[in-house]
């Protein structure tokens, strides 16, 4: 059994020196007054950017993997990748960074795999980025971001994305960003981040995926979302109720029509990550509503440890056979065998 890690995140330097040369607006990387380098979002929202870690692809990373027990990892550009970047400044780097992750895959191919990165705003470009990184470098899907500074997944300039998708059979691993949504900003990192804005808008983004009638477009579509569905899972039923209600009129009253309920779309079409989440009531949740078979490990290294994701997950009641279908054979879903 290979244990693989499908959220497991670098950067590099090229990708570091452009959010650092932004002399206004954001995402900006700045020391801040006492020294520590942070990742501003805006003026009050930052977090603070683990540089030596986030650059490390060698025998450090390879070392901790190791203690872990984790085999391989999946790489992907660090929070926000380039994808609130300009479009011709965003190409650039996206190129840079797969082409820098496909050869650190070369110098570790049994233990590296990679999410392509990509630069939405230049849908055609990152379309043809997209079919390069699967069809030359082996990808195994796209790491996108629950907004991309002013604009969402499901919006139908970013369609020939998910078709391309669909038509390579690679996931979108949806990543949490810091919201776009100023209310969620109110407070700083306290709501803004992991503590509550990172999930509710990455939940949102799966649902304005499903409403939009992109899922119906791309049935095919695989998406990923870290920390257990982003809560999603607890809402099966909840997200239903408009469709299900007798008093509704789905065809004129709840939005866009449906080919099926919303939840359908959450079973059939969504895995979920182990990442950053470790209470046994999402667990034990997730694996109920979902199924183990729609369930990967995803460790979110350096934002969190290795090795407390697999300690945690050792704790939990499985069989051995689920064990062998988290850490192994969802991936295959994917296409991905180790």
């Amino acid at each position: 059994m290979k244990i693989i890690d499908f959220e497991n995140h670098f950067c590099t330097q090229a990708w570091v020196d452009a959010v650092s040369a932004k002399k206004e607006g954001y995402p900006r990387l700045m020391n801040a007054p006492d020294g520590m380098l942070r990742m501003y979002y805006t003026a009050d929202v930052w977090v603070p950017f683990q540089a030596a870690k986030l650059g490390d692809l060698g025998a450090q990373r390879i070392e901790l993997m190791d203690q872990a027990g984790v085999d391989v990892a999946v790489l992907s550009l660090a929070t926000p990748g380039t994808d609130p970047f300009e479009p011709s400044l965003g190409t650039q780097i996206a190129k840079k960074t797969n082409d820098f992750l496909a050869e650190a895959i070369g110098k570790y191919p049994d233990r590296y795999m990679g999410y392509a990165c990509l630069a939405p705003k230049d849908v055609d470009s990152a379309v043809n980025e997209l079919e390069r990184c699967v069809k030359e470098f082996g990808f195994v899907g796209w790491n996108a971001h629950s907004n991309f500074g002013d604009s969402y997944l499901d919006e139908k300039r970013y369609w020939p994305l998910l078709a391309k998708a669909e038509e390579l059979g690679v996931p979108i691993f949806i990543h949490p960003a810091v919201s776009i949504i100023p209310q969620f900003r109110t407070y700083g990192m306290g709501l803004a981040g992991p503590t509550f804005g990172f999930g509710a808008e990455t939940a949102m983004v799966m649902m304005r995926l499903i409403v939009s009638g992109a899922l119906d477009a791309f049935p095919k579509l695989k998406i990923i979302l870290g920390h257990y569905g982003e809560g999603l899972p607890f809402m099966f039923d909840r997200v239903n109720r408009d469709y299900v209600q007798g008093h509704v009129r789905p065809e004129s009253s709840v939005g866009p029509p449906l080919k099926r309920l919303p939840g359908d779309y959450l079973k059939e079409n969504m895995f979920v990550s182990t990442s950053g989440n470790y209470a046994d009531e999402a667990f034990v949740c997730t694996k109920h509503a979902l199924g183990i078979h729609k369930m990967v490990l995803g460790t979110d290294y350096p934002y969190e440890d290795m090795r407390v994701c697999m300690d945690f997950l050792e704790g939990r009641t499985m069989t051995a056979d689920e064990k062998e279908q988290l850490y192994t054979k969802t991936a295959g879903s994917f296409g991905v065998s180790v």
